[in-house]
């Protein structure tokens, strides 16, 4: 099982949903970074369960204890461990799931794969873990931030209600003032709605996020298997519930002339910069100084409160009535876990990259 993430700047999680606490070890992060605590819980805060009625309403607190790494307020260059204890888990919920696969879920393959698991919430297969990474991206915006670069991620899908792809036309200082996520205020009580009438009828919904990287340097990613966009696509897709993943135009602009989709470069100001961005702000899998625009696909939570059929541990024909606490959109909590990760993908490239150009 690969529990690390990154290259220079890495970071390795542990814990269960149903555990004692999930926590990590963040290495390679530059010495001399000033640590803003209430920055790297309120990032937790964003990602934290019961925060709303369209969230699961397990109720945890979610406290990061840093336990080393930062010394009189700033970074030593050394291990950041920490930890984020669980205290509202009702493992009791899940007991009929012991000799039961759910549909969709991660039972059966870690089953076949490790002959044992942990059934209760789902265990390391949990988007309870995505704690950690939230933590670890907290850092990671802490050091960015000194170089420029911002990262603005939202809701912009739930199910068919959608948001303009071209992001200028948005106030991004709306995003946090509803619980969608979503920085076009009529559209967010939209998806607040239908995300409320699927809950109501037991059942979920996806979407999709869009993350904005602004400030980023030209000169990131690492050809040829270690393109940019390569590394945040491997990023997204292990997060919970991701299914697809594309950059700048994306899927759109494959059915497109070349004549409308290549990027025109042009001198502005003594800078060279692109007249257009259907690339994303990559090219060659390096970034190249516009920003970085990207798309992350949901699908629906796969725990329905409703009757299914699945099959027992034995392979008997079986009927699951699911009980628990459970999202029925991913969507509003996933916003901040996209952040992080690609928090984590850019600082771990820009600290590549000076090893590359000294």
């Amino acid at each position: 099982m690969r529990n690390t993430f990154g290259n220079i700047f890495t970071l390795t999680t542990f814990g269960e949903s149903h555990g004692e606490a999930i926590g990590g070890v963040i290495d390679g992060m530059p010495a001399g970074i000033t640590v803003d605590v209430e920055f790297v819980q309120s990032e937790l805060d964003r990602r934290r369960p019961g925060q709303s009625q369209l969230t699961t309403a397990r109720r945890e607190q979610d406290r990061v204890e840093v336990l080393s790494g930062v010394f009189e307020g700033v970074t030593t260059g050394t291990p950041i461990g920490f930890i984020v204890r669980n205290s509202d888990h009702h493992s009791q919920d899940y007991e009929e799931l012991r000799n039961m696969f759910r549909p969709s879920h991660a039972d059966f393959t870690y089953q076949q794969k490790y002959g044992v698991r942990d059934h209760r919430g789902g265990g390391r297969s949990s988007a309870r873990e995505t704690v950690a990474r939230v933590v670890g991206g907290a850092f990671a915006k802490l050091a960015l931030r000194q170089l420029g670069i911002h990262i603005t991620a939202y809701t912009s899908q739930v199910g068919d209600i959608a948001l303009d792809d071209d992001y200028h036309l948005f106030d991004f200082s709306e995003i946090e003032k509803n619980p969608v996520r979503c920085p076009e205020p009529d559209k967010a009580q939209q998806m607040e709605r239908l995300i409320m009438e699927v809950k109501q009828a037991g059942d979920t919904i996806g979407g999709i996020v869009t993350c904005v990287v602004e400030g980023c340097p030209v000169g990131l990613g690492e050809p040829v298997f270690g393109k940019l966009h390569s590394q945040l696509g491997a990023a997204m897709l292990s997060i919970n519930a991701a299914k697809a993943f594309e950059v700048g135009d994306g899927f759109a602009g494959c059915r497109r002339k070349g004549s409308e989709q290549n990027d025109i470069f042009t001198n502005a100001g003594g800078r060279i910069r692109t007249l257009t961005n259907h690339s994303g702000g990559i090219q060659g899998g390096i970034s190249n100084g516009e920003d970085i625009v990207f798309r992350v696909g949901f699908k629906p939570v796969a725990t329905l409160l409703r009757e299914q059929p699945t099959v027992d541990t034995e392979g008997r024909d079986v009927w699951l009535a699911m009980r628990g606490r459970h999202d029925p959109c991913v969507l509003p909590r996933a916003v901040p876990i996209v952040e992080a990760m690609t928090a984590m993908t850019l600082l771990d490239f820009y600290l590549l990259n000076r090893t590359v150009t000294l």
